[in-house]
């Protein structure tokens, strides 16, 4: 606890306290502050101190709790603040010297306020200043603005920086270069970059210090146009730069997808001999991984003479930026090897790599390696996991993650009610949504996305409408496109396609893809042939391209015994090009994962698969499975029509039937929406077989159980 007894008031202040609180029945402890200090223990008088400070408050012109920065102000900027000049002091002394009688400094409380920032207890040393500030008149040193600076950007306080520049301002502190270019910064970190720019652009000397700063916070800011502006002013002034102004101008040429830019510095931090520095290199890597140059990426890093964690971290993110998932994986057990920290940010973006590989042995390491390595407790790598864990079926993982970790943001609540929904939990989803209400945390689009797409996957059609409606109401977020499709999609599954039509017309917006594609999708359901029809010619005219929109009208006309529109159908994929890929599934035994073709007999045991497959399915035709008839859903090969029974998802099931023990789940991954022949089969599979069967595709999860599916008969 640091030592306030060096503290002390002046003669007015104590005069004034006795005058308006002697019958206070605190008096008594406070006169003890301030005339006995020493009999007092640290704990004890700190409190006491603050207590006078919320007296003299009552006193000060301007409290502390009714300053309001410019943000609160509608974004008002306040006047361009001037750094006075030799005249202005002298001007600035006779006026105070008419006024009051300017105080010497206050030793005892500013070495006070320079050791609880030391000792990073900041909202204590702001609260200290505010009494320097009621007490007024007091000259404070360099040094002790130098530490409120630290304090105020340590609590990003907005409120602090325009107390502290406003007492400098009016003392008449004249600062040097050194706090010239602090105080620059402390409104950089602080987000005010309008207040910054005033500054910088009123400072009398300006060196390379004071231009990294600016440029630095306007490139943080997304202005990359303007640092680059700033930065050619900076190059005519000094015609020279150092290895962080380049790094932050090559990060300023990533945000603008400039590769030109990019190579431009490069050429120009090899010239100066700096091109080895890490702060370059690693935003070299970065630079050319997102303007889509991996080569010239890994030969950056290659030639890093010192191979540091944020390199390797930029260079795994860059092969998983562009999809090459297995080479990033490998890039990371090559970290491994070479012995450098790991970080969160590895297990993070390995976790996110796992997510896509649909491996899930190499995620349980990666989150045994994050226990190991003390990042437990990460925010953001446990926020990975609970999105990795919820979109590869082990949604209890996710939640047993989620609630272990210690404070949550807004984008681990919507990990999490995501995968309930995704899973076709939406009860479970509504309730984790309320609950993160009730915990005060403030929901986003994308909280309100998540949560209406588990009451649409799981038809919870009034809760869904209450949430969509207290949207605007309750928590002013303006619905978008995607939140519109969900309703629709909740129409659709209640059979009221023409509501659902309705709510289309009616949206403040041009209807979107993703709206058009949930009516087309609850017209296949229902067997609506003119509404399809309608639906599918909006999105032939949105995204003349894409095959699923072809195919879902496929399926209603195939349904429907439409056989010329269908075939119709079929001319226009073939006069565009358009081809339908084979289906593909794959399941993970024993950390290898296996792939499987609609009529596969590449694998060393297609005999036996086959031969599984057809036991099922002789099994099944017990409990009323019979075949339907042809049925396309996207990406899948006309070929099938001929191979039904052997479709890519039975194979896969059947491989895992065979190569797993009788109590094992099984997770089945497929690149295309399940068809209706397989989803009626394999309800069934897990009636004679007893086991549990989780599908995950094109679409969401399906858990099949007991003869049932979670989604409901609806995907």
């Amino acid at each position: 606890m640091a030592d306030l007894s060096m503290l002390t008031l002046s003669a007015h202040t104590k005069k004034l306290l006795r005058r308006r609180y002697r019958s206070s029945p605190t008096f008594h402890q406070t006169s003890l502050v301030i005339f006995q200090p020493q009999q007092l223990s640290s704990e004890f008088r700190i409190r006491s101190l603050l207590r006078i400070r919320s007296l003299l408050q009552r006193k000060c012109e301007t409290p502390f709790f009714k300053i309001k920065c410019s943000v609160e102000q509608g974004l008002q900027p306040r006047p361009r603040p001037k750094f006075l000049s030799i005249d202005a002091n002298i001007e600035k002394e006779a006026h105070l010297e008419e006024n009051h009688t300017r105080k010497p400094p206050n030793s005892g409380l500013c070495s006070q306020i320079e050791k609880l920032v030391f000792y990073k207890r900041y909202q204590e040393a702001l609260e200290l200043f505010e009494i320097l500030e009621c007490e007024g008149g007091y000259d404070v040193g360099s040094s002790t603005y130098d530490a409120l600076v630290n304090a105020c950007i340590g609590l990003r306080s907005v409120r602090g920086v325009k107390r502290m520049f406003n007492y400098m301002i009016n003392i008449g502190f004249e600062p040097d270069q050194y706090l010239r270019n602090r105080v620059l910064l402390m409104h950089v970190k602080c987000g005010m970059m309008i207040d910054a720019r005033n500054l910088f652009d009123e400072m009398p000397e300006r060196n390379l210090v004071s231009w990294n700063t600016i440029i630095g916070g306007i490139v943080d800011s997304g202005d990359y146009m303007e640092a680059f502006r700033l930065f050619l002013m900076m190059w005519v002034e000094f015609s020279d730069a150092g290895s962080r102004t380049f790094a932050t101008m090559i990060r300023a040429s990533a945000g603008l997808g400039l590769i030109f830019a990019g190579r431009q510095l490069h050429s120009c931090a090899l010239k100066m001999g700096i091109g080895a520095d890490i702060f370059i290199s690693c935003a070299l890597i970065d630079m050319y991984s997102k303007c889509g140059n991996i080569e010239d990426a890994q030969c950056v890093f290659d030639e890093m003479p010192e191979k540091t964690t944020v390199g390797w971290n930029s260079i795994i993110a860059g092969y998983a930026l562009h999809g090459y998932s297995e080479e990033a994986l490998s890039m990371y057990y090559e970290m491994q090897d070479s012995g450098v920290k790991i970080d969160h940010f590895t297990f993070s973006i390995i976790v996110r790599i796992c997510a896509r590989l649909a491996s899930l042995e190499h995620a349980k390491q990666a989150h045994a390696g994050l226990v190991r390595h003390g990042f437990g407790l990460d925010i953001v790598a446990n926020t990975a996991l609970v999105d990795f864990y919820s979109k590869w079926g082990r949604i209890e993982d996710a939640r047993h993650v989620f609630d272990k970790m210690p404070r949550k943001n807004v984008i681990s609540w919507n990990a999490l009610i995501s995968g309930y929904g995704n899973h076709g939990r939406g009860s479970e989803a509504v309730e984790m949504f309320e609950k993160m209400l009730r915990e005060g945390m403030v929901p986003n689009h994308v909280t309100f996305l998540a949560v209406l797409s588990a009451c649409s996957y799981s038809g919870l059609s009034d809760r869904g409408w209450e949430i969509f409606e207290s949207m605007t109401r309750d928590h002013k977020i303006k619905p978008r496109a995607m939140h519109y499709a969900c309703m629709i999609e909740l129409l659709g599954r209640e059979a009221l396609l023409d509501e659902a039509l309705a709510l289309i017309r009616d949206a403040p917006f041009e209807p979107t893809v993703n709206m058009w594609a949930a009516l087309l999708t609850a017209c296949r359901v229902h067997k609506n042939l003119e509404l399809g029809k309608f639906a599918a010619e909006k999105l032939y005219g949105m995204e003349p391209e894409r095959l699923s929109n072809y195919v879902l009208l496929l399926n209603i006309y195939n349904s429907s015994g439409k056989l010329e529109e269908a075939a119709a159908v079929f001319r226009t994929l073939k006069r565009r090009g358009l081809r339908m890929l084979p289906a593909c599934s794959w399941i993970e035994i024993k950390k290898k994962p296996h792939v499987f073709l609609s009529g596969d007999k590449c694998s060393v045991q297609t005999k036996e698969i086959h031969q599984k497959v057809d036991n099922l399915m002789l099994e099944i035709s017990k409990h009323g499975y019979i075949p339907e008839g042809k049925s396309l859903l996207p990406d899948v090969d006309e070929q099938e029509e001929r191979i039904l029974l052997y479709h890519s998802e039975k194979l896969a099931i059947a491989f895992g039937l065979i190569n797993t023990s009788d109590s094992t789940p099984l997770l089945i991954v497929q690149s295309h929406r399940i068809c209706g022949d397989c989803h009626n089969a394999i309800k069934l599979i897990t009636m004679v077989t007893g086991r549990a069967i989780v599908v995950r595709d094109g679409s969401r999860f399906h858990h099949f159980k007991h003869g049932s599916c979670s989604c409901g008969d609806y995907w």
